[in-house]
Protein backbone atom coordinates (compact mmCIF):
# COMPACT_ATOMS: atom_id res chain seq x y z
CA UNK A 1 0.00 0.00 0.00
CA UNK A 2 1.42 3.37 -0.73
CA UNK A 3 1.52 6.00 1.53
CA UNK A 4 1.55 9.61 1.78
CA UNK A 5 3.33 12.42 3.99
CA UNK A 6 2.21 15.88 4.67
CA UNK A 7 4.71 18.06 6.68
CA UNK A 8 2.42 21.20 7.29
CA UNK A 9 4.22 24.53 6.71
CA UNK A 10 2.94 28.05 6.88
CA UNK A 11 3.90 29.41 3.59
CA UNK A 12 5.22 25.26 1.79
CA UNK A 13 3.76 22.09 2.31
CA UNK A 14 5.86 19.18 1.61
CA UNK A 15 4.39 16.23 0.15
CA UNK A 16 6.34 12.33 0.06
CA UNK A 17 5.11 9.16 -1.04
CA UNK A 18 6.49 5.72 -0.58
CA UNK A 19 6.46 2.82 -3.32
CA UNK A 20 3.57 0.68 -3.28
CA UNK A 21 5.23 -2.15 -1.03
CA UNK A 22 5.34 1.12 1.45
CA UNK A 23 9.56 0.37 1.74
CA UNK A 24 10.91 3.59 0.67
CA UNK A 25 9.76 7.17 0.70
CA UNK A 26 10.26 9.28 -1.90
CA UNK A 27 9.61 13.62 -2.46
CA UNK A 28 6.98 14.26 -4.35
CA UNK A 29 6.62 17.69 -4.24
CA UNK A 30 6.20 21.18 -2.18
CA UNK A 31 2.91 23.06 -2.05
CA UNK A 32 3.37 27.21 -2.25
CA UNK A 33 -0.39 27.79 -0.28
CA UNK A 34 -0.85 30.24 2.74
CA UNK A 35 -4.60 29.82 2.74
CA UNK A 36 -5.35 26.38 5.10
CA UNK A 37 -9.10 25.82 2.70
CA UNK A 38 -6.98 26.20 -0.23
CA UNK A 39 -4.25 23.66 1.17
CA UNK A 40 -6.53 21.17 1.96
CA UNK A 41 -8.02 21.01 -1.68
CA UNK A 42 -4.49 20.87 -3.15
CA UNK A 43 -3.44 18.06 -0.51
CA UNK A 44 -6.75 16.23 -1.39
CA UNK A 45 -6.11 16.76 -5.25
CA UNK A 46 -2.56 14.95 -4.36
CA UNK A 47 -4.41 12.31 -3.00
CA UNK A 48 -7.09 11.31 -5.63
CA UNK A 49 -3.69 11.44 -7.99
CA UNK A 50 -1.61 8.96 -6.45
CA UNK A 51 -4.52 6.45 -4.03
CA UNK A 52 -2.45 6.04 -0.83
CA UNK A 53 -3.94 3.57 1.60
CA UNK A 54 -3.04 5.93 4.35
CA UNK A 55 -1.86 9.48 4.81
CA UNK A 56 0.60 10.51 7.48
CA UNK A 57 0.98 14.24 8.62
CA UNK A 58 3.81 15.30 10.72
CA UNK A 59 2.74 16.03 14.32
CA UNK A 60 4.72 19.16 15.81
CA UNK A 61 4.98 18.17 19.18
CA UNK A 62 7.94 20.32 21.45
CA UNK A 63 11.38 19.09 22.59
CA UNK A 64 9.34 18.27 25.82
CA UNK A 65 6.43 15.97 23.74
CA UNK A 66 3.98 18.68 24.96
CA UNK A 67 1.62 20.10 22.26
CA UNK A 68 1.06 23.52 21.13
CA UNK A 69 -1.18 25.39 18.69
CA UNK A 70 1.05 24.02 15.42
CA UNK A 71 0.24 20.91 16.87
CA UNK A 72 -3.45 21.56 17.08
CA UNK A 73 -3.35 22.64 13.98
CA UNK A 74 -2.03 19.28 12.59
CA UNK A 75 -4.61 17.75 14.43
CA UNK A 76 -7.28 20.01 12.47
CA UNK A 77 -5.98 19.57 9.01
CA UNK A 78 -5.67 15.64 9.23
CA UNK A 79 -9.07 15.67 10.52
CA UNK A 80 -10.45 17.65 7.73
CA UNK A 81 -8.64 15.95 5.09
CA UNK A 82 -9.54 12.27 6.37
CA UNK A 83 -13.24 13.84 5.51
CA UNK A 84 -12.28 15.39 2.60
CA UNK A 85 -10.58 12.74 0.95
CA UNK A 86 -12.01 9.53 2.87
CA UNK A 87 -8.37 8.14 3.16
CA UNK A 88 -7.32 7.30 7.04
CA UNK A 89 -4.94 10.02 8.44
CA UNK A 90 -2.22 9.58 11.06
CA UNK A 91 -0.49 12.04 13.12
CA UNK A 92 3.02 11.19 13.19
CA UNK A 93 5.77 12.87 15.60
CA UNK A 94 7.92 15.20 13.08
CA UNK A 95 10.59 16.69 16.52
CA UNK A 96 13.93 17.31 14.62
CA UNK A 97 12.98 16.67 10.93
CA UNK A 98 13.58 19.57 9.52
CA UNK A 99 16.97 19.45 11.30
CA UNK A 100 17.72 15.69 9.68
CA UNK A 101 16.58 17.28 6.23
CA UNK A 102 19.24 20.35 6.50
CA UNK A 103 21.87 18.16 7.38
CA UNK A 104 21.07 15.48 4.27
CA UNK A 105 21.32 18.86 2.19
CA UNK A 106 24.72 19.52 3.56
CA UNK A 107 25.63 16.24 2.70
CA UNK A 108 24.51 16.54 -0.97
CA UNK A 109 25.86 20.40 -0.71
CA UNK A 110 22.17 21.75 -1.60
CA UNK A 111 22.05 25.38 -1.41
CA UNK A 112 20.36 28.88 -2.23
CA UNK A 113 17.30 28.93 -3.61
CA UNK A 114 17.10 25.24 -4.80
CA UNK A 115 17.57 24.17 -0.80
CA UNK A 116 14.75 26.61 -0.19
CA UNK A 117 12.46 24.66 -2.59
CA UNK A 118 13.06 21.38 -1.68
CA UNK A 119 13.48 21.42 2.21
CA UNK A 120 10.00 20.72 2.77
CA UNK A 121 9.62 17.82 0.34
CA UNK A 122 12.52 16.09 2.01
CA UNK A 123 11.34 16.40 5.71
CA UNK A 124 8.33 14.82 4.53
CA UNK A 125 10.46 12.41 2.84
CA UNK A 126 11.93 11.78 6.32
CA UNK A 127 9.02 11.74 8.11
CA UNK A 128 7.49 8.91 5.92
CA UNK A 129 10.63 7.17 5.89
CA UNK A 130 10.89 7.50 9.75
CA UNK A 131 6.75 6.03 9.60
CA UNK A 132 7.61 3.20 7.24
CA UNK A 133 10.34 2.06 9.13
CA UNK A 134 8.10 1.84 12.52
CA UNK A 135 5.87 -0.34 10.75
CA UNK A 136 8.28 -2.57 9.41
CA UNK A 137 9.31 -3.40 12.52
CA UNK A 138 6.05 -3.34 14.82
CA UNK A 139 5.24 -6.19 12.27
CA UNK A 140 8.65 -8.17 13.10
Amino acid sequence: MKIMAIDLGDARTGVAISDPSGFLASPLTVIHEKDPAALLEKVAALALEHKPGQIVIGYPKHMSGDTGDRAKGAETFAENLSKTSGIKTVLWDERCTTVMAHQALNQTNTRGKKRKNIIDAVAATIILQDYLDYLKNAEK
